[in-house]
């Protein structure tokens, strides 16, 4: 039996070029109505989801792969499951292309309407994405498209993805619907009628991987500098010369910044274990530099 792809995609930067290889492979292609147009467009042959549920979308497009068929595609074990595959007719879906509506873009824009914001909300997508991933030792999913020649290529030389790969883009997959569901929650917090502008009963932090360290606070440890992407600080900033840093270099190269920045004018402040030793401001930073 040829292997089967679902492209469901609100970002379609790539995919027809990416549903083409995998066709191309050998694999016959599922996609959802607007993304079905899509590759046939490209003059792909593409079966639509509503030909598989037998269910056309309703309810202005908010129900579209709700269903057994679906799902149960995704899901499915054929090894376990053989006799509800053959019952209820499953063909079993070997990769999932998924990803979200642009919520976030949405609840940013100045303008932005409740009721349209809502309307970002995905819910067929999230669903189909955390049944793929929880399903990954049998099924890829593919929620980047920035990961699509990569895969292609994998699938061109092994016909397959292998498990490393299904395993990583499982955990890529539950980490962008647990960020978009933050997302949301925090937008849901902050337009309530009753917020008043009140801090939030739960915070969440994302922070990014900036730079593993040579060692922690003591050279037996590992160490890494965590961030948000958009956070200033020394982490920020580029070795000239020297060893890698430490977590103690990286601390004490942070304290020297929030000090300078706190004062007037031109400012040097020289730390040693967290401890400020000098500390100038001047009219130039060398003559700064040289009293502190």
């Amino acid at each position: 039996m040829r292997p089967r792809a679902l492209f469901s995609v609100s970002d379609k930067t790539g995919a027809s070029d990416f549903a083409a290889r995998l066709a191309g492979a050998g694999w016959d292609l599922v996609a959802s109505g607007g993304t079905a147009r899509l590759l046939r467009e490209a003059g792909l042959k593409v079966e639509e989801v509503a030909t598989v549920t037998g269910s056309p979308e309703m309810l202005g497009g908010r129900v579209k792969t709700l269903h057994p068929a679906i799902h149960g595609a995704l899901l499915c074990r054929p090894e376990q499951d053989a006799e509800d595959i053959a019952r209820h007719g499953i063909r079993p879906i070997s990769l999932a292309v998924i990803n979200l509506y642009p919520f976030v873009e949405a609840a940013s824009r100045t303008d932005a309407v409740r009721a349209e914001v809502i309307e970002q909300i995905d819910v067929g997508g999230p669903a189909m994405i955390r049944a793929a991933a929880k399903n990954h030792e049998r099924v890829g999913v593919v929620v980047d498209p920035s990961d699509y020649d990569s895969l292609a290529s994998e699938i061109e030389a092994a016909g397959k993805l292998g498990e490393d790969t299904r395993r990583r883009l499982a955990v890529k997959a539950f980490d962008h619907t647990a960020r978009y569901d933050r997302a949301i929650c925090g937008w849901l917090e902050g337009a309530a009628p009753d917020s008043g502008g009140t801090l939030p009963e739960r915070l969440s932090l994302e922070l990014l991987k900036q730079a593993d360290l040579r060692y922690g606070e003591n050279p037996h440890q590992q160490a890494a500098v965590y961030a948000p992407s958009s956070a200033p600080g020394a982490d920020g900033t580029r070795l000239l010369g020297g060893k890698p840093l430490s977590y103690n270099n990286l601390a004490d190269a942070d304290l020297a910044r929030q000090c300078a920045s706190a004062l007037p004018d031109h400012a040097c402040a020289i730390i040693k274990h967290a401890t400020p030793c000098g500390v100038a401001v001047s009219g130039s930073a060398s003559e700064a530099y040289q009293r502190a």
